[in-house]
Protein backbone atom coordinates (compact mmCIF):
# COMPACT_ATOMS: atom_id res chain seq x y z
CA UNK A 1 0.00 0.00 0.00
CA UNK A 2 1.07 4.04 -0.82
CA UNK A 3 -0.46 6.94 0.07
CA UNK A 4 0.32 10.61 0.48
CA UNK A 5 0.28 12.08 4.00
CA UNK A 6 1.38 15.18 6.03
CA UNK A 7 4.32 15.72 8.90
CA UNK A 8 3.81 18.35 11.01
CA UNK A 9 5.01 19.58 14.71
CA UNK A 10 4.43 21.90 17.16
CA UNK A 11 7.26 22.47 18.83
CA UNK A 12 8.96 18.92 18.07
CA UNK A 13 5.70 17.45 19.04
CA UNK A 14 5.35 15.50 15.90
CA UNK A 15 2.54 14.13 13.65
CA UNK A 16 2.02 11.56 10.75
CA UNK A 17 -1.56 13.17 9.49
CA UNK A 18 -3.79 11.04 7.05
CA UNK A 19 -6.61 12.31 5.24
CA UNK A 20 -9.05 10.28 5.14
CA UNK A 21 -12.01 12.15 3.51
CA UNK A 22 -11.06 11.53 -0.20
CA UNK A 23 -8.96 8.14 0.04
CA UNK A 24 -10.42 5.64 2.74
CA UNK A 25 -6.67 4.76 3.97
CA UNK A 26 -7.46 2.18 6.95
CA UNK A 27 -4.11 1.46 8.79
CA UNK A 28 -3.90 -1.93 11.18
CA UNK A 29 -2.34 -1.24 14.53
CA UNK A 30 0.75 -3.01 13.66
CA UNK A 31 0.92 -0.68 10.49
CA UNK A 32 0.24 2.64 12.95
CA UNK A 33 2.98 1.39 15.32
CA UNK A 34 5.27 1.10 11.97
CA UNK A 35 4.79 4.34 10.77
CA UNK A 36 5.21 5.65 14.52
CA UNK A 37 8.99 4.24 14.54
CA UNK A 38 11.64 6.94 14.61
CA UNK A 39 13.46 3.77 12.34
CA UNK A 40 10.81 4.06 9.55
CA UNK A 41 9.13 7.67 9.51
CA UNK A 42 8.72 8.39 13.31
CA UNK A 43 6.03 9.94 14.94
CA UNK A 44 4.54 11.57 18.27
CA UNK A 45 1.42 10.23 17.25
CA UNK A 46 -0.42 9.52 13.68
CA UNK A 47 -3.70 11.56 13.23
CA UNK A 48 -6.84 10.57 10.82
CA UNK A 49 -8.81 13.37 8.89
CA UNK A 50 -12.43 12.23 8.68
CA UNK A 51 -15.20 13.66 6.98
CA UNK A 52 -18.04 15.53 8.82
CA UNK A 53 -20.56 17.44 7.08
CA UNK A 54 -21.62 19.50 9.99
CA UNK A 55 -17.84 21.04 10.61
CA UNK A 56 -14.76 21.52 9.35
CA UNK A 57 -13.36 17.76 9.80
CA UNK A 58 -13.44 15.01 12.33
CA UNK A 59 -9.91 14.01 13.74
CA UNK A 60 -8.58 10.73 14.82
CA UNK A 61 -5.56 9.99 17.54
CA UNK A 62 -3.34 7.31 18.03
CA UNK A 63 -0.43 7.12 20.10
CA UNK A 64 2.81 5.88 19.30
CA UNK A 65 2.06 2.36 20.60
CA UNK A 66 -1.09 1.86 18.47
CA UNK A 67 -3.15 3.38 21.23
CA UNK A 68 -5.96 5.74 20.76
CA UNK A 69 -5.83 8.72 22.08
CA UNK A 70 -8.92 11.17 23.26
CA UNK A 71 -7.32 14.52 22.38
CA UNK A 72 -3.80 15.83 20.98
CA UNK A 73 -4.15 19.94 21.17
CA UNK A 74 -0.58 20.30 19.29
CA UNK A 75 -1.97 17.77 16.88
CA UNK A 76 -5.14 19.53 16.46
CA UNK A 77 -3.33 22.81 16.06
CA UNK A 78 -1.67 21.43 13.25
CA UNK A 79 -4.63 20.05 11.56
CA UNK A 80 -6.42 23.53 12.06
CA UNK A 81 -3.69 25.00 10.07
CA UNK A 82 -3.47 22.02 7.10
CA UNK A 83 -7.04 22.87 7.30
CA UNK A 84 -7.21 26.61 7.01
CA UNK A 85 -4.95 26.48 3.94
CA UNK A 86 -7.09 23.94 2.11
CA UNK A 87 -10.03 25.66 2.50
CA UNK A 88 -8.77 29.81 3.10
CA UNK A 89 -10.86 29.59 6.49
CA UNK A 90 -8.90 31.38 9.59
CA UNK A 91 -11.37 29.94 12.06
CA UNK A 92 -11.51 25.54 11.79
CA UNK A 93 -13.79 23.74 13.73
CA UNK A 94 -12.63 19.84 14.25
CA UNK A 95 -14.55 16.72 16.31
CA UNK A 96 -12.64 14.76 18.27
CA UNK A 97 -13.36 12.02 20.82
CA UNK A 98 -13.31 14.67 23.04
CA UNK A 99 -15.35 16.88 21.92
CA UNK A 100 -15.43 19.86 19.19
CA UNK A 101 -12.43 22.06 19.19
CA UNK A 102 -12.75 25.35 17.90
CA UNK A 103 -8.72 27.12 16.54
CA UNK A 104 -8.21 30.50 15.18
CA UNK A 105 -5.36 30.91 12.79
CA UNK A 106 -3.99 34.41 14.42
CA UNK A 107 -1.55 34.73 12.18
CA UNK A 108 1.39 32.93 9.80
CA UNK A 109 1.60 29.86 11.28
CA UNK A 110 0.40 30.79 14.95
CA UNK A 111 -2.99 28.79 16.19
CA UNK A 112 -4.78 29.33 19.19
CA UNK A 113 -7.19 26.39 20.01
CA UNK A 114 -9.71 26.79 22.74
CA UNK A 115 -9.35 23.63 24.37
CA UNK A 116 -12.50 23.99 26.81
CA UNK A 117 -13.23 22.78 30.87
CA UNK A 118 -10.70 20.88 31.97
CA UNK A 119 -12.30 18.15 34.43
CA UNK A 120 -10.62 17.47 38.34
CA UNK A 121 -13.45 14.72 39.45
CA UNK A 122 -11.81 11.98 40.60
CA UNK A 123 -13.86 9.45 38.81
CA UNK A 124 -13.79 11.89 35.39
CA UNK A 125 -10.09 11.12 35.43
CA UNK A 126 -10.72 8.79 35.50
CA UNK A 127 -8.95 7.39 38.85
CA UNK A 128 -9.70 4.29 40.35
CA UNK A 129 -11.13 5.36 43.84
CA UNK A 130 -12.02 8.54 45.15
CA UNK A 131 -9.44 11.01 45.57
CA UNK A 132 -8.19 14.49 46.57
CA UNK A 133 -7.06 15.24 42.83
CA UNK A 134 -5.42 18.34 43.97
CA UNK A 135 -3.16 16.53 45.74
CA UNK A 136 -2.83 12.66 45.35
CA UNK A 137 0.36 12.23 47.78
CA UNK A 138 1.80 10.58 45.10
CA UNK A 139 5.66 9.81 46.03
CA UNK A 140 7.50 10.28 43.93
CA UNK A 141 12.05 9.50 44.17
CA UNK A 142 14.13 12.41 42.92
CA UNK A 143 17.85 11.76 41.95
CA UNK A 144 19.16 11.81 45.13
CA UNK A 145 16.88 9.04 46.81
CA UNK A 146 14.90 11.85 48.00
CA UNK A 147 11.41 11.85 48.29
CA UNK A 148 8.15 14.42 46.93
CA UNK A 149 4.85 13.62 47.92
CA UNK A 150 2.13 15.90 45.36
CA UNK A 151 0.54 14.98 41.84
CA UNK A 152 -2.46 16.79 40.55
CA UNK A 153 -4.27 15.40 38.37
CA UNK A 154 -6.73 16.77 35.61
CA UNK A 155 -8.22 15.80 32.51
CA UNK A 156 -8.40 17.96 29.45
CA UNK A 157 -9.48 15.75 26.96
CA UNK A 158 -6.73 12.73 28.23
CA UNK A 159 -6.10 12.34 31.65
CA UNK A 160 -2.81 13.93 33.23
CA UNK A 161 -1.00 14.23 36.61
CA UNK A 162 1.08 17.02 37.08
CA UNK A 163 3.68 17.31 40.00
CA UNK A 164 5.13 20.60 41.23
CA UNK A 165 9.09 20.60 41.79
CA UNK A 166 11.96 22.47 42.59
CA UNK A 167 14.23 21.25 39.47
CA UNK A 168 12.46 19.29 36.90
CA UNK A 169 15.88 17.84 36.00
CA UNK A 170 16.73 16.21 39.15
CA UNK A 171 14.13 13.34 38.25
CA UNK A 172 14.48 10.81 35.73
CA UNK A 173 11.38 10.71 33.96
CA UNK A 174 12.13 7.98 31.72
CA UNK A 175 11.53 5.54 35.04
CA UNK A 176 8.57 7.81 36.83
CA UNK A 177 6.83 8.04 33.88
CA UNK A 178 6.12 4.56 32.81
CA UNK A 179 5.58 3.53 35.92
CA UNK A 180 2.63 6.25 36.93
CA UNK A 181 1.10 6.03 33.89
CA UNK A 182 0.92 2.25 34.18
CA UNK A 183 -0.33 2.55 38.31
CA UNK A 184 -3.37 0.69 38.88
CA UNK A 185 -5.10 4.00 40.49
CA UNK A 186 -4.66 5.22 36.83
CA UNK A 187 -7.42 2.66 34.82
CA UNK A 188 -6.87 4.53 31.74
CA UNK A 189 -3.44 5.20 32.05
CA UNK A 190 -2.26 8.80 32.34
CA UNK A 191 0.42 11.47 31.55
CA UNK A 192 2.93 12.58 33.84
CA UNK A 193 4.57 16.52 33.99
CA UNK A 194 6.95 17.74 35.84
CA UNK A 195 6.42 21.35 36.03
CA UNK A 196 9.00 24.09 37.53
CA UNK A 197 7.28 27.58 38.54
CA UNK A 198 9.63 29.79 37.18
CA UNK A 199 7.03 33.16 38.16
CA UNK A 200 3.35 33.43 37.75
CA UNK A 201 4.16 34.08 33.83
CA UNK A 202 6.57 30.91 32.86
CA UNK A 203 6.00 27.52 33.59
CA UNK A 204 9.04 24.84 32.99
CA UNK A 205 8.17 20.83 31.96
CA UNK A 206 9.11 17.80 30.99
CA UNK A 207 6.81 15.46 29.83
CA UNK A 208 5.91 11.67 29.57
CA UNK A 209 3.49 11.39 27.66
CA UNK A 210 0.47 8.03 27.72
CA UNK A 211 1.40 5.61 24.79
CA UNK A 212 4.20 7.77 23.33
CA UNK A 213 6.74 8.52 26.09
CA UNK A 214 9.08 11.40 26.19
CA UNK A 215 7.47 14.00 24.10
CA UNK A 216 9.57 17.22 23.22
CA UNK A 217 6.35 18.76 23.67
CA UNK A 218 2.35 18.06 24.55
CA UNK A 219 -0.23 20.40 23.88
CA UNK A 220 -2.88 19.02 26.70
CA UNK A 221 0.03 18.76 28.92
CA UNK A 222 0.63 22.51 28.79
CA UNK A 223 -3.41 23.07 29.50
CA UNK A 224 -2.99 20.71 32.42
CA UNK A 225 -0.39 22.43 33.45
CA UNK A 226 -1.35 25.56 33.73
CA UNK A 227 -5.02 24.61 34.93
CA UNK A 228 -3.11 22.51 38.05
CA UNK A 229 -0.90 25.68 38.56
CA UNK A 230 -3.98 28.26 39.06
CA UNK A 231 -6.05 25.55 41.78
CA UNK A 232 -2.86 25.76 43.37
CA UNK A 233 -2.68 29.13 43.41
CA UNK A 234 0.38 29.05 41.82
CA UNK A 235 -0.83 31.57 38.72
CA UNK A 236 -3.56 33.30 37.96
CA UNK A 237 -5.22 33.17 34.38
CA UNK A 238 -2.77 33.50 31.67
CA UNK A 239 0.65 31.49 31.68
CA UNK A 240 3.86 30.35 28.97
CA UNK A 241 4.43 26.82 29.07
CA UNK A 242 8.08 26.68 28.17
CA UNK A 243 9.05 23.12 26.66
CA UNK A 244 12.51 22.08 25.16
CA UNK A 245 12.10 24.15 21.66
CA UNK A 246 9.80 26.78 23.12
CA UNK A 247 6.71 27.97 24.59
CA UNK A 248 2.39 27.62 24.53
CA UNK A 249 0.34 30.38 25.45
CA UNK A 250 -2.28 29.54 27.99
CA UNK A 251 -5.09 31.26 29.04
CA UNK A 252 -8.23 30.17 31.38
CA UNK A 253 -11.24 32.65 31.04
CA UNK A 254 -13.22 33.63 33.90
CA UNK A 255 -15.61 30.09 32.58
CA UNK A 256 -12.88 28.03 33.24
CA UNK A 257 -12.19 27.47 29.66
CA UNK A 258 -8.66 26.75 28.56
CA UNK A 259 -7.11 28.28 25.48
CA UNK A 260 -3.81 27.36 23.94
CA UNK A 261 -1.43 29.39 21.43
CA UNK A 262 1.60 28.29 20.30
CA UNK A 263 3.01 28.32 16.43
CA UNK A 264 3.35 25.15 14.23
CA UNK A 265 5.42 24.09 11.43
CA UNK A 266 5.60 23.80 7.65
CA UNK A 267 3.04 21.20 5.83
CA UNK A 268 5.47 18.34 4.37
CA UNK A 269 3.95 16.37 2.56
CA UNK A 270 5.57 12.31 2.24
CA UNK A 271 5.02 9.00 0.43
CA UNK A 272 4.15 6.60 2.67
CA UNK A 273 5.12 2.59 1.31
CA UNK A 274 3.51 0.48 3.73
Amino acid sequence: MEFKAFKMDGLGNDFVIIDQRHNHIELTNDQIKKICNRNFIGCDQLIYIKKNEKIDADMKFYNSDGSVSGACGNGSRCVAYLLSKEINKNKIILGTESGNLESKILKEKLVETKIGLAKTNWDEIPLAKKSDTINLKYKIIDNNNKEHFGGTAVNVGNPHVVFFVNNIENFNLEKIGPEIENDKLFPKKCNVTLAKIINENHIKVKVWERGAGLTKACGTAACATAFAAKINGKIKNKTEIEFELGKLSIFIDENGNIYMTGPVSNIDQIQIKI
